[in-house]
């Protein structure tokens, strides 16, 4: 199998910029965020048997996405660990980073936070968060909130939850069920726990392989397809923000002279 798959240079303001994406499963891609603003996208799907580069050297961006497995089943997912190693580096290397529901999840192990499956039950669905005094001043949040609010719905599907954010983490959002919705470490590593990025198709194919999760839960599969179906528009705003912003921070990053 091909290691990678890179789209090449495309014409957009991120053109030059060379983001490396983790996948960990089918309908877990990015979805909504599109090509990143016109990136140069390598994705990788170490589940499918793609390496991981063994640095970020020849990238200007990590993206980690959601998966099912747990953060800490390494005997689950064997490439859990490299994934966690290169979130480590591009914290430590200052690289722009996004991390999004098990990416959230493996980028607060990989700096010295815990992760364990969360006492709330499963939170699915469309779940209303509000930013934090410090996610209203924050480079990637605010950008959001200027086109949502200070407290929007986001999409959500997982239970294992963010129990303590790493040393020196700054909360930028919290929910009512599980306080740690949004987190960024440095000037532009983000954990966010929902999902701004999944898309429609890809929501279908998580109700139906994953609907029996929800009735012993007290969720109605009925109630949640009709609420995500009917915040389409909104959904697609949640998501051109998060990608406008997210770029920015990435050209921020790569101009030479600058930097957090």
């Amino acid at each position: 199998m091909t290691p990678d798959s890179v789209q090449p240079d495309a014409a957009g303001p991120a053109g030059h910029l060379r983001v490396l994406v983790i996948e960990h499963e089918p309908n877990a891609g990015l979805g909504r965020l599109g090509d990143l603003g016109g990136a140069r996208i390598e994705r990788r799907r170490p589940d499918l048997g793609d390496a991981l580069p063994p640095t970020l050297a020849d990238h200007d961006a990590l993206v980690v996405l959601g998966g099912s497995m747990a953060a800490w089943q390494d005997d689950v997912a064997s490439w859990l660990p490299h994934t966690r190693r290169l979130l480590a580096e591009a914290v430590e290397r200052r690289l722009p980073t996004l991390g999004i529901c098990l990416g959230a999840q493996l980028l607060a192990l990989a700096t010295g936070g815990s992760v364990d499956r969360g006492g709330q039950g499963l939170e699915v669905g469309l779940v209303e968060i509000r930013l934090t005094p410090q996610g209203r001043q924050d480079r990637l949040l605010s950008v959001v909130a200027d086109r949502v609010g200070e407290t929007f719905s986001v999409p959500h599907w997982h239970q294992d939850a963010v129990v303590a954010l790493p040393p020196g983490a700054v909360l930028l959002a919290t929910g009512d069920r599980y306080p740690h919705q949004a987190f960024r470490l440095g000037g532009c590593a983000w954990g966010l726990q929902y999902h701004p990025e999944v898309s429609a198709a890809d929501w279908d194919e998580w109700m139906t392989d994953y609907h029996g999760a929800l009735h012993p839960e007290g969720l109605h599969p009925g109630e949640v397809a009709a609420a995500m179906s009917a915040a389409q528009a909104h959904l697609a705003v949640l998501a051109e923000a998060h990608v406008e912003a997210f770029v920015a921070a990435c050209r921020n990053a790569a101009e030479p002279g600058t930097g957090e």
